[in-house]
């Protein structure tokens, strides 16, 4: 029987579990005799070359992956592949017709197909979250090429699955973080607010923000109005005696328009319009620095200041970006049971001849999804029981308080 060679990539920002994924590869691999295991290194980069020129890159970018010499993978973080955002549809976001869109959609992905082949591969397991699957999945459309996902984002938001690994590891380092932020700021009296991961889905800041007891949480998903959400909470929570506060912040929370017109001097609609775009189009929410502004913002409130002083508190205020410390270091149990359960069950689809699929935690069963469906973007439902929790913790505090000096 000929050997099928079986590459595998990993793409975007780098998560805690991602070798994990890599080893439950090998393992359900290494169980047939007739598979051959290529890591493509740096995630797609290789396919936005010029096709004349993968024959004479190709080693810098593809290895055989021996299980012999990778013992016990998936306790160490970070992936050994090593990751990049290379897009291979870079071209296709910026196009505003549709139809132009579509077809060079097309090409690209037959473009990748040949390259495939070109660098040997007759199946391709990618690892990664809804941009890295998105081109699995336009690959797979277009082109019917035998492609399988694993999902992967420390952000938890991708639509095909309960949880992505890497998401529970972040959100420890997080909440870990938001523990330690605590005891200077009841030491000096301050106003912490606190930058999590998060461009678009507010999961990590929720997680890591109810474990730790933040005082007000800020999430992508609900704009927050600031006199209402922060300042007034401020001036309750000191009314009812506390002197430190923890403000944990996603880095794609906004203030709603009428709030940011009516209470903000720090930043205007202008400069959340004109933010730069990645390569696949999103606005890059990180460079806002919207922790900063609303500490700035905060101390620019002189009635808040004013109203601290009269109750003898610390007006202080500090701003804090956890940033690339959420992605460090080897992942916690769940994420390397995760990883491995999603790395074998890939390969055991494309050994059963299953493709166009992702593999998916469904409640505690691992499954096949459409890639093009598990790809899409999950957010946090604001009607969910987790935000009905976040605004009691940050309404039953101080009010329960309060009620022990009545």
């Amino acid at each position: 029987m000929n050997t099928v060679n079986v590459g595998v990539l990993t793409g975007g920002g780098d998560a805690p579990g991602l070798n994990a994924a890599i080893y439950g590869i090998l393992l359900r691999g290494y169980q047939e005799k007739d598979i051959k295991i290529l890591g493509i290194k740096q995630g797609w980069k290789i396919f936005t070359f010029p096709i004349e020129e993968i024959p004479k890159i190709k080693e810098f970018y593809v290895e055989e992956l021996k299980i012999g010499e990778l013992d016990d993978l998936h306790t160490r973080g970070g992936t050994i592949l090593y990751t990049s955002r290379s897009n291979p549809f870079e071209e296709v976001v910026k196009l505003t017709d549709p139809k132009a869109q579509e077809a060079l959609r097309k090409k690209v992905a037959l473009d990748l197909k040949a390259k495939m082949h070109i660098i040997g591969l007759d199946a391709l397991i990618i690892i990664g979250g809804d941009d890295t699957c998105g081109v699995g999945a336009a690959l797979y459309k277009y082109t019917n090429a035998k492609v399988v996902a694993c999902p992967k984002t420390i952000d938890n938001d991708l639509a095909g699955t309960d949880y992505t690994f890497g998401f529970f590891s972040s959100a420890q380092l997080a909440s870990n973080s938001l523990d330690s932020i605590t005891t200077t700021a009841h030491s000096h009296q301050r106003i912490f607010v606190v930058e999590i991961m998060g461009r678009d889905a507010g999961w990590l800041t929720l997680f890591s923000g109810l474990s730790s007891g933040a005082d007000i949480i800020l999430l992508p998903e609900t704009p927050f109005d600031f006199q209402r959400d922060v300042i007034e909470v401020l001036r309750e929570r000191v009314r009812a005696g506390y002197t430190y506060h923890i403000i944990a912040c996603a880095e794609g929370a906004y203030p709603s328009m009428e709030s940011l017109e009516r209470d903000f001097t720090v930043i205007s609609a202008e400069d959340i319009n004109n933010l730069p775009k990645d390569t696949f189009g999103h606005p890059e929410l990180h460079a806002l620095k919207i922790a900063d502004k609303i500490a700035k913002q905060i101390k620019r409130t002189k009635e808040l200041k004013q109203f601290f002083e009269q109750h003898y508190v610390n007006f202080e205020v500090r701003s804090v970006v956890l940033g690339h410390t959420m992605r460090a270091g080897t992942p916690n149990v769940y994420d390397r049971i995760t990883g491995l359960r999603y790395g074998y069950h890939a390969m055991s689809m494309l050994i059963d001849g299953v493709y166009g699929k992702m593999s998916s935690l469904n409640g505690t069963q691992i499954c096949a999804v459409d890639l093009e469906v598990g790809s899409k973007k999950k957010y946090v439902d604001p009607n969910s029981d987790l935000i009905a929790i976040r605004d009691a913790m940050e309404d039953v505090k101080y009010k329960s308080k309060e009620k022990l000096f009545l």
